[in-house]
């Protein structure tokens, strides 16, 4: 005969503290703001993307492809935050301790009042959490996590949304950071039902490819920070280290004297971004023309070259089309329409862009210019790094200072700056 506890029968959902103190209800005009603390890691671009800091009782999930190295970024971020003197649980839910302990001193790390914990079944975790109170908890991952009072398999609809809603709990009443690893499927979302990307505070996507060393954190929700920033790190043999100038980075393969190149300032969230478009054009060999673009949005780069053909004079129905964005990284905001033409219009003119030229600014059917937001950031990115002219929308030139050691060119239609981007 073996004694097995059984679970609380209580409802685990009205929120109580550890200290037993439980919400209630209050008037607006007596609760209190404090102002919000954040604790900042060693990694700059992971405080970027959280809009500054890890903030206490925030609930954080992390998606993105196996192997891609979402562990490895909460192993390294739970020891950076445990060694700045927060006390750590880290829950694993698919490797044992011993196999976590061999991964952190791969990665040289070392700390205190760090706990590691095998276990999936939720309640037993929040047991553990009430017993240690810790000031992080690392979930790997929530798909793998059981609840005891729900009949049905770990990882299913109802599991995953319950345990969330406990965790959530735990964190909001008692100032706990909880970082949640999430699966994704095969299209890329985080697997599980939709709710689980409403019921935490900030999403955030882990993405690269499993044979390059980059990988892009971007921020898609984030009640606490803005949206769609990113940060970028490269994998190596001790983990993963931060690039802290990803515009050079993007720029440092581009062949001088090339064809089809053509420069954008992008913008990542609050950050300016320049990354090299490339396109390749050639005549076709069967009926119908190809286009294959990587990084960039098919019907983007469809739509660009029909008004290319249409008021800008160059025959593309029977050439094919290949376009990608250099460096692995995806872009899909307006402002690079015009470095999309330009890249396509070098390479069928066989003629090269300066190297030091610069191209922002969205195209409309009519083949006008359009104005694009933030673009005294973008002209500046483009200045530290040496570019001596940007081409930008005419009606973006007012209201802001320019700096000195660029040359500004405002474009009012597409034929207009193709005309002064061959001079």
């Amino acid at each position: 005969m073996v004694e097995e506890k059984l679970p609380d029968q209580s409802d685990s959902r009205s929120r109580v503290t550890m200290s037993g103190k439980a919400s209630k209800a209050e008037p607006i005009t007596d609760i209190t703001i404090e102002k919000e603390e954040r604790v900042k890691t060693k990694m700059a671009e992971f405080n970027r993307v959280l809009g500054g800091g890890v903030v206490p009782g925030s609930l954080v999930l992390i998606g993105g492809d196996p192997g891609i190295g979402k562990s490895t970024l909460l192993l390294q971020v739970s020891a950076q935050l445990n060694q700045q003197g927060g006390k750590v649980l880290y829950v694993s839910g698919e490797e044992s301790a011993a196999q976590i302990k061999m991964r952190a001193e791969r990665l040289e790390l070392r700390g205190t009042d760090f706990y590691l914990y095998a276990e999936t079944e939720i309640s037993a975790i929040q047991g553990t959490i009430e017993k240690l109170k810790p000031d992080y908890v690392i979930i790997d991952s929530i798909q793998t996590m059981h609840h005891v009072k729900i009949d049905s398999a770990s990882g299913s609809v109802s599991q995953v949304r319950e345990s969330t809603s406990t965790l959530m709990q735990i964190a909001k009443m008692n100032e706990i950071a909880i970082f949640i690893v999430g699966h994704v499927t095969k299209e890329g979302a985080i697997a599980g039902p939709r709710m689980l990307e409403h019921m935490v505070d900030t999403v955030l996507y882990f993405e690269g490819e499993q044979h390059h060393t980059f990988r892009i954190l971007r921020a898609v929700k984030n009640r606490f920070g803005s949206t769609n920033e990113i940060g970028i790190f490269e994998m190596r043999n001790g983990g993963l280290k931060e690039v802290l100038n990803p515009s050079q980075l993007f720029l440092e393969e581009r062949l001088a004297g090339a064809t089809g190149s053509a420069v954008v300032a992008a913008m990542e969230g609050t950050r300016p971004m320049l990354v090299e478009i490339q396109s390749l054009i050639s005549p076709t060999v069967f009926g119908n023309a190809k286009r294959t673009s990587s990084g960039l949005d098919y019907s983007r780069v469809s739509l660009i070259m029909a008004v290319l053909e249409k008021r800008a004079g160059l025959l593309l129905q029977n050439q094919d089309a290949y376009l990608k964005a250099a460096g692995g990284v995806r872009l899909d905001e307006p402002a690079i329409d015009l470095s999309i033409a330009i890249s396509i219009a070098s390479s069928y003119k066989e003629k090269e862009t300066r190297p030091t030229d610069c191209f922002i600014g969205e195209i409309g059917l009519t083949g006008e210019i359009r104005s694009v937001s933030k673009i005294e950031q973008r002209v500046k990115e483009a200045a530290k790094l040496g570019f001596k002219r940007v081409f930008i929308p005419k009606n973006n030139k007012d209201g802001w200072e320019m700096p000195d050691k660029i040359e500004v060119i405002g474009c009012t239609t597409l034929s207009e700056a193709i005309k002064k981007a061959f001079i």
